[in-house]
């Protein structure tokens, strides 16, 4: 943050905003990272600091990044000595937020924000000191999301609103980019985002960890916007045919169910999950001799202290496959639509 901006801020007369600092890290993000960096520029909340955090891109990345540098004083650059996970990015970047700064915000380098996004979440930050996380509407190729709060809640007890997600059908943690943290909260845990989690559930998971001691603002607008693109697409296979989405949704049950349900409903909650996972299972039996597959879901289902039923897979098996036998017009589109959908993964990466 360039010292000379603070001065003028504090000389105009004007109520001093509070320092933001925002942080995109990134990986060979030349096709987003201008459109995502211009956003931030366009802000009208203006008493911020942006750094972009450069994982050793192989492509044009560096050279956007700096491009920015010299537009305007108050972004940085960090360029990453070796090259490291997308969590441990995440945890990079905000490890580099000022010590001035009394909210972080990141953003993807494949997203962009609305131009009220700082001042109408600061904004709603500010209203309440309690208020550990700020969330918003947001976009998402041409859908909103993250809009089941209603209208007249726009601070809600953390554990309350943990509590809410736990019991399933209901979300609004939305993303990274679509959230606001105060900064003390990401200076005392770090690393902030847990990396034994999957990608998809560590942000997941200090939300929860958050909210054990913090109250969740929410702006009822569309604020940010999320890529739809055929780059994610293959990782969506992939998550699809390991079914990552299972054990992270289990082993976040498993860590804080204790702390925010009932002890009846973290016993109805878990059971739910365990239904769901051996339909799962069931539908893959064989793949169980695959040892980084096995690994995976025997770990997660370990992290509930719960060991596998052969003779619940074996019930699960069989009510699949009579299930694919007596309905095969839907198999017969179910595979269509896998190859169509690999088809055109495999046309992204061209």
């Amino acid at each position: 943050m360039s010292p000379l901006y603070l001065a003028e801020t504090t000389m105009t007369g004007r109520a001093v905003e509070p320092l933001v600092s925002i942080v995109t890290p990134v990986y060979n993000g030349e096709k987003y990272l201008a459109e995502c960096a211009d956003s931030v520029l366009r802000q009208t909340y203006r008493n911020w600091e942006y750094v972009i955090v450069n994982n050793c891109s192989t492509d044009r990345t560096a050279e956007i990044a700096e491009k920015y540098v010299r537009q305007d004083g108050r972004i940085h650059v960090h360029t990453n000595k070796r090259f490291v996970g997308m969590v441990e990015n995440e945890n990079i970047a905000f490890q580099l937020i000022s010590a001035a700064s009394k909210y972080g915000k990141m953003v993807h380098a494949d997203d962009w924000l609305y131009p009220e996004c700082l001042s109408r979440m600061v904004e709603q930050a500010e209203a309440c000191p309690s208020i550990g996380i700020v969330g918003a509407y947001g976009f998402n190729g041409n859908k909103v999301l993250w809009n089941q709060l209603e209208p007249r809640h726009t601070i809600v007890p953390g554990r309350e609103i943990s509590r809410r997600t736990l019991l399933g059908g209901f979300y609004v943690f939305g993303s990274p980019s679509s959230l606001l943290f105060r900064s003390d909260l990401l200076r005392n845990h770090q690393p902030f985002f847990d990396p034994s989690f999957f990608t998809q559930f560590s942000d997941n998971e200090a939300c929860f960890r958050v909210l054990q001691t913090n109250d969740f603002g929410f702006v009822h607008e569309v604020l940010t916007f999320s890529r739809e693109h055929q780059d994610s697409m293959t990782s969506s296979i992939a998550q699809t045919v390991s079914n990552g989405l299972l054990p992270g949704q289990l082993r976040i049950l498993a860590r804080y169910g204790p702390v925010y349900l009932s002890e009846n409903e973290y016993a109805q909650r878990t059971g739910e999950i365990f239904d769901r996972y051996y339909q799962f299972l069931g539908r893959y039996p064989f793949r169980l001799a695959d040892s980084r597959f096995r690994n995976l879901h025997l770990g997660a289902l370990g992290s509930a202290n719960h060991s596998l039923s052969l003779l619940r897979l074996a019930h699960a098996s069989v009510s699949q496959f009579a299930w694919l036998f007596m309905n095969p017009r839907h198999v017969a589109k179910k595979v269509l639509e896998t190859v169509s959908t690999m088809a055109a993964g495999t046309r992204g990466l061209r």
